[in-house]
């Protein structure tokens, strides 16, 4: 009989498979991040003068990044946190605090100025008075304005003050693609350039506060 040979031993290489990588979207990254850190950063912002970082959050509300209610919910709560500190601060340590910020003096004698003819009118507007959003409360705590007075006036403030300035980001964004078809291939531009138009506009009015 004929013998066949035996087949020789070979040797198979098998290549691992890599799931193919997507290319890079920077709008993706947007929206991560801001889905992400959104609502902490608009808390943070709103515990100061926070119209800036309210009115990008309204704008990246209507692109779909955040949930509008949520989002004024955080805006209000962090405004209502971040003037009762200043209205306990000008409270306890008050005196102290216009000894060591000599710069603040004339701001908070101007607001207890204000507050003295109208405290009710001044604490619900005081959100809307820029360079003297921080003042304002804690002159009111240099006042003799009951603090559940302050606190139920303050609440109602932010409850007015964070619908109506996130809705403004909000309709600015609907007006905008409404007149610009490619809105969302230039989304990230247009709020850097948003950004940018802000800190020069409070620049300017901040400079401008105290050349006055």
């Amino acid at each position: 009989m004929h013998a066949w040979p035996l087949p020789r031993n070979r040797v198979i290489t098998v290549r691992p498979s890599y799931p193919a990588i997507p290319p890079y979207n920077p709008h993706m990254d947007i929206a991560a991040l801001i889905a992400q850190y959104g609502y902490a950063m608009v808390f943070l912002g709103t515990l100061f003068e926070g119209e800036s970082v309210l009115l990008l959050a309204g704008y990246a509300a209507h692109l779909g990044y955040l949930d509008f209610v949520v989002l004024t919910g955080v805006a209000g709560l962090g405004a209502l946190t971040g003037d009762q500190f200043f209205f306990w601060l000008g409270r306890r340590h008050g005196t102290i605090l216009l000894r060591r910020r000599p710069a603040l003096h004339g701001k908070v004698q101007r607001a207890l100025d204000l507050i003295q003819k109208h405290p009710a009118g001044i604490i619900l507007a005081m959100r809307f008075m820029w360079g003297l959003r921080i003042a304002l409360p804690v002159a009111v705590g240099l006042g003799k304005v009951n603090r559940w007075h302050f606190f139920w006036l303050n609440l109602a403030s932010a409850a007015l003050w964070a619908p109506l300035v996130g809705g403004t980001g909000y309709l600015f964004g609907a007006l905008l693609s409404r007149h610009l078809a490619v809105l969302h291939r230039v989304e990230h531009w247009v709020m850097l350039g948003l950004v940018a138009t802000l800190l020069i506009l409070r620049g300017y009015l901040h400079s401008r506060h105290i050349r006055s």
